[in-house]
């Protein structure tokens, strides 16, 4: 299926194993791609929002190795979105390609942050963007039970309470990672994470940023992060 250029799409078949979930300002695709079996617990990790914040790729592309070789646990409904932000992406800048901040974007407490230019413009107004529509719409018909975004440079996890906490601490614990407040003076309304947090609510999912290190993230590194999605994925019943 093709869609013309910033076009969310229409209800996604959750039985495909790959989903055009819409497109980007630019045009460019922004695809899901689902593992494991239908009707267990529902995984979702996308590894990049930010377009030059990259270093959830490799851990996106480990991830759909082991999912494609059968090493991941086969009670798990694995969706992976390597990049809800194909053009900022490609030209490795934060924003979209209508310079808003995706992160700024979501239609939980939006708020008119700065202008065309400033790193964290939020746009004309809530979800105004293609690419935080397409997600917007595919998460509220997903309703995943774990949604993870990969941002980099901060190298830590915002701590939180409840069970959300909890499944925070213990990706904290299996990654390295240490559970600390992110203050570098942003502006946090249109959040992703905490719009998916208020949607998902009624079933008790989480959904939380992994601030990576800055950089190339090194193999071993990928390969812990991965470890610890999987691992989190198997507990998730008993967290």
């Amino acid at each position: 299926t093709t869609l013309p250029a910033g076009t969310p799409a229409p209800s996604i078949d959750l039985a495909a194993d790959s989903v055009l979930l819409g497109t980007s300002v630019e045009g460019r695709p922004i695809v899901a791609e689902r593992f494991g079996p239908l009707g267990g617990r529902r995984v979702l990790v996308i590894g990049v929002i930010h377009g030059n914040e990259d270093g959830g790729v490799p851990i996106i592309d480990e991830l759909r190795r082991r999912a494609t070789s059968n090493e991941l646990a086969d009670d798990v409904e694995w969706w992976l979105v390597e990049s809800m932000n194909p053009d900022g992406q490609a030209a490795q800048i934060r924003q979209n390609a209508n310079q808003v901040d995706l992160n700024r974007n979501f239609p939980l407490r939006w708020g008119p942050i700065g202008q065309p230019g400033d790193g964290q413009y939020a746009g004309t107004g809530p979800a105004s963007e293609p690419e935080t529509q397409a997600m917007v719409a595919f998460i509220g018909q997903l309703r995943p039970d774990l949604t993870l975004w990969y941002h980099q440079d901060a190298n830590l996890i915002i701590p939180s309470s409840g069970r959300d906490g909890r499944i925070r601490a213990r990706y904290a614990e299996l990654s390295g990672l240490p559970v600390a407040d992110c203050c570098d003076g942003g502006i946090y309304t249109g959040i992703a994470a905490t719009w998916a947090r208020n949607e998902l609510e009624p079933e008790n999912a989480a959904a939380f940023i992994v601030e990576l290190p800055g950089g190339v993230l090194p193999l071993d590194q990928v390969v812990v992060h991965a470890d610890t999605v999987a691992t989190i994925a198997r507990e998730l019943d008993s967290i």
